[in-house]
């Protein structure tokens, strides 16, 4: 009877602070990196449209990018419940079906906000937001398949954010067909990214049935196939950079990547253990490159028209 009378109340309302832990703003930062990007990409002057930017960032990463979080969350709940009971969720301070209203009523939010920066924007958010319910909820869940599931964050976080920066200081234009060139070869190279990823989960992802792609082919095999994965697109890239007569942007590009590849050289000794350390340093030199690429097509008005 004591213990009963000392059980904390079953809530009816979700806590505000769990709601925020729910979005997960320490995952908002790839996607607004890549609308920095397509920022950059599409050689308009941010000074020009300040709010226009504001507007878009908050679009890439709090709205889309949390409200897949919050999907994902939500359809991850029973699995949280054994293998994470402090998430907000299971816990109880996200109460019922709080968590599905949330997901819903953010991604409309989202859609709202990316129709107001024009149609090429919105079209990227719904497809953002198809890709991020596919990922987490059935029938398909691709993240059960991580060849699938990879592939479907790739393409949110970079390619569509890509884009999406682009599109906003286009007023809401398409960007040009070399923007979105860079935005899709960056999006492939992410696959290699999220399969470092998914090796911080790997026995939870063999107990409860996730085919990883560390689960499908092991940690060597998972670890290699990454690097490949990451490290081709930004050959196309260099390449590309060169045809288009931009050969100092070319070789700011291949310097980095050579760097991967000593880092990627590091990390298959010992793929598990070096993965967290390889997405501190080789991401970081990825993710720069992405940047000197935006910057090539954007001085270089021969490519960006």
């Amino acid at each position: 009877m004591l213990r009963d009378t000392l059980a904390p109340p079953v809530r009816s309302r979700p806590e505000l602070p769990a709601l925020l832990q729910l979005l997960k703003p320490i995952t908002w930062f790839p996607p607004m990196w890549a609308f920095a990007c397509g920022v950059v990409s599409s050689g308009r002057p941010i000074a020009e449209q300040p709010w226009l930017v504001a507007a878009g960032v908050l679009l890439a990463g709090p709205l889309l990018c949390g409200a897949s979080q919050v999907v994902n969350d939500w359809f991850d709940r029973d699995v949280d419940a054994i293998n994470e009971p402090h998430r907000p969720i299971p816990s109880g301070r996200v109460p019922g079906d709080w968590g599905l209203y949330f997901a819903v009523s953010w991604s409309l939010l989202a859609l709202a906000v990316g129709a107001s920066l024009g149609p090429v924007v919105f079209w990227a958010s719904v497809l953002g937001l198809v890709l991020a319910w596919a990922y987490s909820a059935p029938p398909l869940r691709l993240k059960q398949n991580g060849w699938w599931g990879n592939l479907a964050v790739g393409i949110s976080y970079e390619g569509l954010a890509w884009v999406t920066g682009a599109a906003v200081m286009l007023g809401g234009a398409m960007p040009s067909p070399a923007v979105v060139c860079l935005a899709i070869l960056y999006s492939l190279g992410a696959h290699g990214i999220m399969t470092l990823n998914d090796f911080k989960a790997l026995e939870g992802d063999h107990a409860l049935g996730i085919r990883s792609i560390p689960v499908q082919l092991g940690s060597e095999r998972a670890a290699r196939v990454a690097c490949v994965v990451m490290a081709l697109p930004q050959v196309v890239v260099i390449a590309l950079l060169v045809v288009w007569g931009e050969p100092v942007f070319a070789a700011v590009v291949a310097a980095l990547l050579a760097l991967q590849l000593a880092a990627m050289k590091r990390l298959l000794r010992d793929p598990r253990a070096l993965a967290p350390w390889y997405n501190g340093t080789g991401v970081t030199l990825y993710v720069l490159g992405m940047l000197a690429s935006a910057f090539a097509v954007r001085v270089a008005p021969g490519i960006t028209t």
